[in-house]
């Protein structure tokens, strides 16, 4: 009786776990749906960041990852990001990954790559804030017919103050973001 009432407990529990996953899956969604619809606020001095209304809020991530400098033997040369991208700004729910190029991949394999990056420092302790231009969208997939990307709230990422030791020296600084993918309004 004790073992029949042990399963029971287990099977029950086991699928109160899935549900949970599946709500929390669909809250995930629908959250991130909600918050795609909104343009970011930019700062003061930043405002010439901003894409034009006739673009829309086509993905919103998260970026945690690294800086990548390289150490020419006078300067650190940047040679590009290595980021996940999730769907909630707690890190949860990836999404995809974007890596030199600059380059964004969706898990469903749309991608987008940036060109014509204009900067704005809204903190001197993080990367710029960025505007850039999609060279290229590839779907299908929530980066397909991507127009403009903002890179915006950034903490970290920036180049070492400390030279490095040996030409070809790589540093990896941490670095979080958020990016902003539009698109032409249908």
């Amino acid at each position: 009786m004790f073992i029949k009432k042990a399963k029971q407990i287990i099977g029950l529990a086991t699928l109160v776990a899935v549900l949970a996953m599946g709500h929390a899956s669909i809250t995930l969604a629908v959250s991130a749906t909600e918050d795609d619809s909104r343009r970011p606020e930019l700062p003061l001095g930043c405002e010439y960041l901003s894409v034009d209304e006739s673009q829309i809020v086509a993905a919103h991530v998260y970026a945690l990852g690294v800086q990548i400098y390289r150490w020419n033997g006078a300067v650190w040369t940047f040679v590009g990001p290595d980021a996940t991208l999730y769907a909630s700004e707690n890190f949860r729910g990836q999404v995809g990954t974007h890596y030199v190029g600059p380059t964004w991949v969706s898990n469903s394999g749309s991608s987008v790559v940036g060109s014509n990056a204009i900067p704005c420092v809204a903190d001197d302790n993080s990367i710029p804030w960025l505007k850039l231009t999609a060279a290229t969208s590839l779907g299908p997939g929530i980066f397909e017919g991507v127009t403009f990307i903002q890179r915006i709230n950034t903490q970290g990422g920036v180049r070492p103050m400390v030279p490095g030791t040996t030409a070809g020296d790589e540093a990896r600084i941490p670095y979080t973001a958020e990016y902003y993918f539009y698109k032409q309004q249908d």
